[in-house]
């Protein structure tokens, strides 16, 4: 078991319950596990890295994603900001028809790529993309990846069965019975879930949208999840409620809530359709939320005020989302992002968080919605899941007084210096260790333009 110490770190900001901030001080791993914290720690038998002008961080953990959409990125033609949420599906699903393996897996490798390189170290992906040729184990190619790359992946196994025949923008050939997703959702806990301390690898049940989804799919979905002592997840509050009105005479989250899709095993993305009361319903249930910064203003949405929902109660966390409303997989971009969605927002609407606050919501918050107390903070007893950012550089000389809000403050958005997960380097210093990127890009690159380009008529005249 390896012992690594951080030594004379510039800061060590540990987003713990005191908030509190180590100034030139010691970082000592064992194994997975954060043992010290503190000035002068021995090094003897430990492998020192060199903490000097650097600031230290929790892992940010990324609580919504859709990492096949990473090949559907910078494409004017299925532009998010000239069309409602419903209308891009309506078009974007005739490019998610062709995605198979390969996709999977290397599209996967590109959002993790971005994710760790901007200091992510927990990710979850909400993976509901089931094209009928392209078979059942798409979770299992994200597995590879993220095995591949070092990062800690809780894997969302998402479904649609409402077709396209029947109101929804699902193409029927990605349409899949309630019986068959939940047979695959056994499979993959069985194969992949570990609910230990320190797992690297979990999974979550999550139904991809209620307006897409038959009520016997939701209800079966919140049983088998509690059954087998996982996670529940769903998109609502994203442009969906006036349709379910119409359909069922209720708003998304109270009929959520009648059917028990609600708790604290449950985080919905979003939720910028969500009204004061129902802050209100969310905290009583203990249910979560994942606040997506791009998508919104991409779309020209709805601010959602952190504020007042910190202040109701409810629990929040972070996400990029897919790369088809965001365009990149950056959690450092979106926690700059929602920070400045925040400062516009904020006076006329409750007051605004800091951005200390929203750091502390992309890590302890998402660890909290994951179910994950071993995740979050630099405490003793903690895995060993964090980043470092360089600070002896020019650009930032005269912000270092003040760690805590300096990444969404100052505008820190790019690369990272490192990485670390579970104890273990993943990225430092511009490189993944042991890991051929370019060759791995090149590969991508190819399986994108076979797979993709030369399929989809909207990559046509590109």
């Amino acid at each position: 078991m390896e012992t690594i110490l951080i030594q004379n770190a510039k800061a060590i900001v540990t987003c713990d319950g005191q908030d509190r901030v180590f100034r030139d001080a010691d970082l000592l791993i064992r194994g997975p596990e954060i043992v010290a914290i503190g000035k002068d720690l021995d090094s003897k038998g430990a492998r020192v890295i060199d903490g000097r002008d650097r600031f230290v961080y929790p892992g940010l953990i990324n609580t919504h994603h859709h990492f096949f959409q990473t090949f559907v990125r910078n494409l004017v033609k299925v532009d998010y900001p000239n069309l409602s949420v419903m209308d891009w599906l309506d078009v974007v699903y005739q490019i998610f028809q062709n995605v198979n393996e390969e996709v999977i897996y290397h599209s996967t490798l590109t959002a993790l790529a971005d994710l760790i390189k901007h200091g992510c170290t927990c990710a979850f992906d909400h993976q509901y993309c089931y094209p009928r040729h392209a078979g059942k184990e798409l979770i299992d190619r994200q597995m590879d990846a993220a095995g591949l790359l070092g990062i800690r992946y809780h894997g969302g196994r998402g479904a649609n069965d409402i077709p396209m025949s029947s109101g929804s923008p699902i193409p029927d050939s990605m349409v899949e019975t309630a019986d068959d997703f939940l047979a695959d959702c056994e499979r993959l806990i069985r194969k992949f879930h570990d609910p230990e301390p320190f797992s690297m690898r979990q999974i979550v049940v999550a139904p991809c949208q209620p307006i897409n989804g038959t009520e016997e799919l939701f209800r079966e979905s919140a049983a088998l999840a509690r059954r087998e002592g996982v996670r529940l997840h769903t998109h609502l509050g994203e442009g969906e409620t006036a349709a379910m009105v119409s359909r069922w005479g209720k708003r998304t989250l109270a009929w959520c809530e009648e059917i028990g899709f609600v708790g604290e095993d449950v985080w919905f993305a979003h939720g910028w359709e969500l009204q004061p009361d129902e802050y209100r319903v969310m905290a009583r249930t203990g249910t979560g939320l994942s606040h997506c910064p791009a998508p919104a203003v991409l779309g020209g949405y709805p601010i959602i005020p952190m504020q007042t929902m910190l202040r109701e109660g409810m629990s929040l966390s972070l996400g990029v989302d897919g790369s088809a409303t965001n365009d990149g997989s950056s959690l450092l971009d979106s926690l700059r992002m929602g920070y400045l969605m925040q400062t516009y927002f904020a006076k006329p609407n409750g007051g605004c968080v800091t951005p200390y606050e929203v750091l502390k919501v992309a890590c302890t918050g998402g660890a909290r919605v994951l179910g994950r107390p071993d995740l979050g903070s630099l405490e003793p007893g903690k895995a060993a899941d964090l980043f470092m950012v360089d600070t002896g550089v020019l650009e930032l000389s005269g912000a270092l007084h003040d760690p805590a809000n300096m990444l969404a403050r100052t505008g820190v958005t790019g690369p990272v210096w490192l990485t670390m997960v579970n104890g273990r380097v993943i990225w430092q210093d511009g490189a993944f260790p042991d890991i051929d990127e370019r060759s791995l890009a090149a590969r991508g690159e190819a399986v994108c333009d076979r797979v993709l380009r030369q399929k989809a008529d909207v990559f046509q005249g590109l």
